[in-house]
Parts: structure tokens; C-alpha cells; sequence
């Protein structure tokens, strides 16, 4: 690299965050929950979300002028729609130090390229970049959160890893990937309440209330959780075992395979990447 890369991991960081829609604000409740000795900026041109979230952690700082945010802080996290992000960048480009700073984008189907062609139209030297793509349960330490660098050191790397660890499971992966990556883990979230959704459905059918049949299925699903923790789990075995010859599972399983289930499982992440 040609300029180096700055350090993440003072006792005291300092965290921009600008943006302040569904990412943005689960990103920075993710960040406060997890570390009460970080200062975290946020930013937004509206109020309601600021507020809303200054109401739960008191301890962020707000405010509607992304270039108040943006100075002197260690990362600088792009949380807004793609079609923002050069229009963000030509704006605070003037008060980044791209030998100092490092920036994260959360814009969905932006390149590293694409992102750094943004600072380069601003006439800015390109800062340490690299994209993380949490999904929405960061804000309950839940996430499923991919981090795809380029030209960064394996220690700097592991440093973002660790940052956001506590936010869920990290991986860092190529950047070619992370189509994939975002269709199985964020569009993966949706894909996962719809199921829920249908469970539901048919538990109320079956005679149970909508809550009942909520509290049901969620702890169903955890329960498969759990079992797929276990060390060398896997899905088929776990199925085999509740799976008796002749029985009403195997009978519920056939039925939702004529219907099209893995089907319309796998197709729906292939339109996802589309």
C-alpha cells in the first residue's frame, strides 16, 4: 500500500456512522451494546431516527451535518443507499485523512472499485477501504456480518474481524463473494421470517393463536439452532433422528419437497444475487 494503514484498536476508538436508516441505526445500536468505552457518531439529515436513537443509548453523539462527525474519527462507516454514496463522498472528502482514517462502506452492490471511484471523481486520496455487509440483527449482537478488504494487511484485517465479533459471526472473505454472501445471510433474514411467517399461518390452522403459534415456531427454530452448534452437526443427521419409517414427519417432508420447498429455497437466493 502506499500509505499506511491506520491502527483500529486504541482503548478509546472513535466511530462515524452516517446514516442513520435500518442499517445505519442497527449498526450503531450493535456498536453501543457492545462497547460503552468507544464514542460513536451518527448521522442523519432528519431528526427522528437521531433521536429515536439517542432516546436508547444516551451516550451517542447526534447530529445532521455528516462533516461534524467525520473529523479526527478512526472509522468512518458509509451506511447509506448506493446512490448516495458518491454525493456523501464528494461532501466529506475535503476532511478525511486518508492516512489516518478508514473507511467502511454498507452500500449494497457498491465494489470496492465503485467506492473508490468516488473519492478519486472528489479529487481525494483514496483511504484504507474495505465493505462490511452485518444484516439487521447487529443490533442484537446476532449478526451474520462479511468483511471484504482489499490491499489490507492480515492484521488489520483481524482487527475489523474483532471489532465487530461481538456482534455476531464474522468472516472475511474475497470480495467476488459477497453477492452470495448477501443473499444467504441479509436477504437470508427475510428469507427466514417468511418461513416463520408460513409456520405460523399453519399453526393458526391448526387451531393455535397467532402469539402461540409465534412463540412455537421461534422456539422450534432455536432449538435446530442449538442442535446444528453441537460440533460436527449436520442438518440431515439431526433430520434423520426426528425421522421415524412410515411416520408423520417423513409424510410432512415429502409433501413440502412435492411442493416445491428446496426448490424455491434455492431460487430464491439465485434471484437474490440477480
Amino acid at each position: 500500500m502506499s500509505h499506511a494503514e491506520p491502527s483500529l484498536f486504541d482503548e478509546f476508538m472513535k466511530i462515524a456512522i452516517i446514516g442513520a436508516g435500518n442499517m445505519g441505526s442497527a449498526t450503531a445500536k450493535g456498536i453501543l451494546t457492545a462497547y460503552s468505552e468507544h464514542e460513536v457518531r451518527v448521522s442523519n439529515p432528519s431528526t427522528t431516527k437521531l433521536e429515536r436513537l439517542k432516546q436508547e443509548f444516551p451516550n451517542a453523539y447526534i447530529a445532521t451535518n455528516n462533516l461534524s462527525i467525520v473529523p479526527d474519527a478512526d472509522l468512518i462507516i458509509l451506511a447509506v443507499k448506493p446512490w448516495f454514496v458518491a454525493d456523501v463522498v464528494r461532501e466529506i472528502s475535503e476532511v478525511i485523512d486518508a492516512d489516518q482514517q478508514m473507511v467502511a462502506s454498507l452500500a449494497g452492490g457498491m465494489s470496492l472499485d465503485d467506492v473508490a471511484s468516488c473519492f478519486t471523481a472528489a479529487g481525494a486520496k483514496v483511504p484504507p477501504l474495505c465493505i462490511v455487509m452485518p444484516n439487521t440483527a447487529i443490533a442484537f449482537g446476532s449478526s451474520m456480518t462479511f468483511i471484504a478488504t482489499r490491499n489490507m494487511t492480515a492484521q488489520t484485517e483481524n482487527s475489523l474481524a474483532a471489532l465487530f465479533s461481538p456482534m455476531g459471526k464474522v468472516k472475511i472473505i474475497p470480495e467476488r463473494l459477497l453477492p452470495a454472501a448477501t443473499s444467504l445471510a441479509s436477504c437470508g433474514i427475510a428469507f427466514a421470517l417468511r418461513y416463520i411467517r408460513a409456520a405460523m399461518e399453519g399453526g393458526v390452522e391448526l387451531g393455535f393463536t397467532p402469539a402461540e403459534a409465534q412463540q412455537i415456531v421461534v422456539q422450534t427454530l432455536q432449538g435446530a439452532i442449538d442442535l446444528l452448534a453441537q460440533e460436527a452437526a449436520h442438518p440431515e443427521t439431526e433430520i434423520d433422528k426426528v425421522t421415524t419409517a412410515g411416520g408423520i414427519t417423513i409424510r410432512g417432508l415429502n409433501a413440502m419437497e412435492q411442493a416445491g420447498f428446496t426448490h424455491s429455497v434455492q431460487q430464491g437466493l439465485r434471484a437474490a444475487i440477480k
